[in-house]
């Protein structure tokens, strides 16, 4: 196997554990004044993904290292052409990052609740902006024979692409539901369940719209198939959290955005960024791509240090298994968990 489908699929990967990790927090995010009734509960949602929130972002910081050392045409062409949206989504998530930081400085209402609505903002614009960066990337945009993105921010505002935030900002909230239920006890547990279940079905009916029209401009066998198991996980996901299978309701919605994502990567390859202006046009692994021996060194890099990451993540989790609840929240508090 080539080096350069070695890295789309690395990266593709990198993706995937981004949406599936950091899609819970922004979840938990940005249902915050949906589901806590009051700023002990608020802190108890704060708390579950207090100590992972910040590791979960070292997926995207990764990916764009990838993507700028291992195909800098695509780098540069995306960066460059959606510039505004990815400027959006990094803003958002400096307000996010502050509001985890600063909530608890004061003991006062009104700080804490400017922080909260950081919180919620933080949360749902990279959930939409995502999705609607990520829809128009598989369907593709307008590219010159330079590689230079001609379009605009109207450009990527299309109805395929509003599509497509709807789903990851509707997924990504019936994710971090399920991860609150999963990981609270109490009254917010059971309402976090509830909500899931609503949400979900929101969401499986958009997802469905879009993996459709998905599959119908790029799908193929192998696409279908991922974009089916998608499908059916969710489907699968929802049942247990009826049920009060918290534990299978959130594999679940893990295991859908996981396969959505890797569907559009499939569906995608070898392509990395298609042009509607002229196929010709397109980037692809092989003209976006670094050197050679760029690439090899990449590799070295990522078999020595990939499994070192991957088990401090793991012992993270494992660290902070338990559930919590008002109960863990003691009152009164001089700062709260992280």
């Amino acid at each position: 196997m080539e080096l350069t489908t070695v890295w789309f699929a690395l990266i593709a990967v990198l993706w995937v554990g981004y949406f599936c990790l950091e899609g819970f927090d922004f979840g938990v995010g940005m249902l915050l004044p949906v589901l806590a009734r009051d700023d002990t509960e608020r802190r108890v949602m704060i708390n579950t993904v207090g100590p992972v929130w910040d590791g979960n972002e070292v997926w995207v910081l990764v990916a764009g290292g990838a993507t700028f050392a291992a195909f800098p045409e695509w780098y540069a062409t995306l960066f460059s052409g959606f510039y505004l949206p990815l400027l959006l989504i990094l803003v958002a998530l400096i307000v996010r990052g502050l509001s985890f930081e600063y909530r608890h400085k004061r003991d006062d209402a009104t700080w804490k609740a400017r922080w909260d609505l950081a919180l919620v903002v933080g949360s749902v614009v990279p959930a939409l902006l995502w999705g609607v960066a990520f829809a128009n990337i598989a369907a593709g945009v307008p590219i010159d024979a330079d590689k230079e993105f001609t379009g605009s921010m109207l450009t990527l505002l299309n109805p395929f692409g509003l599509l497509g935030g709807l789903v990851t900002l509707t997924l990504f909230a019936t994710h971090g539901a399920m991860f609150v239920a999963l990981k609270t006890d109490g009254e917010i547990r059971h309402r976090a369940r509830a909500l899931a279940v609503r949400t979900g079905s929101l969401a499986a009916v958009l997802a469905s719209v879009f993996m459709v029209w998905t599959q119908a401009r790029t799908g193929n066998a192998v696409t279908a198939a991922v974009f089916s198991a998608a499908a059916l996980a969710l489907v699968a996901g929802l049942a247990a959290a009826r049920a009060g299978r918290e534990g299978w309701a959130f594999l679940g919605t893990f295991l859908t955005i996981g396969l959505a994502v890797a569907g559009l990567f499939l569906g995608l390859f070898p392509d990395v960024m298609p042009s509607t202006t002229d196929p010709a046009f397109s980037l692809t692994t092989t003209n976006a791509a670094s050197t050679p021996y760029t690439l090899e060194v990449m590799t070295w890099v990522a078999v020595v240090f990939t499994p070192i990451v991957l088990g401090y993540q793991a012992w993270t989790y494992w660290v902070f298994r338990k559930r919590i609840s008002v109960r863990h929240i003691p009152t009164p508090v001089l700062a709260e968990a992280r």
